[in-house]
């Protein structure tokens, strides 16, 4: 892969798809690759889960070591989350959601990827956000 802006986007993505017996796999493929990942389930309504979803994306981050802890890491991974959320946000207002936070970074390039699934009764849709920090 060449461009990293939109490699790092793409393994976000694969992590928010993954299954959690693929998250693993995935996480030592990507490892050698020198991309660092991880993933975090998520679910609610998503005008209640907001800050939830940040905080759990954000921890997700720390305890894998997917970032360092130090203020610039934290900022771009909520920054990056934000982004996320919001493009999810005009499907998703107001509905339970459930689905997963894929995190990726390689260097200085960051991406968060929101896959959600979103209910009303038996109508489910299919959302996805993707946010990237540099």
């Amino acid at each position: 892969m060449g461009n990293t802006s939109l490699d790092v986007a793409k393994y976000s993505v694969r992590m928010a798809i993954s299954s959690r017996e693929e998250e693993e796999e995935l996480k030592t493929e990507f490892k050698k690759k020198g991309v660092l990942v991880t993933a975090v389930n998520i679910g609610g309504n998503i005008n209640d889960s907001t800050s939830k979803i940040l905080e759990r994306a954000l921890v997700a981050s720390k305890r894998n070591g997917v970032i360092r802890e130090e203020h610039l890491h934290e900022g771009g991974v909520i920054g990056a989350t934000r982004d996320a959320l919001m493009q999810v946000w005009n499907r998703a207002s107001g509905q339970n959601v459930g689905g997963k936070v894929g995190i990726a970074r390689k260097g200085e390039h960051l991406s968060v990827c929101i896959f959600l699934s979103v209910g009303l009764l038996h109508l489910d849709e299919v959302v996805i956000g993707i946010g990237h920090r540099a």
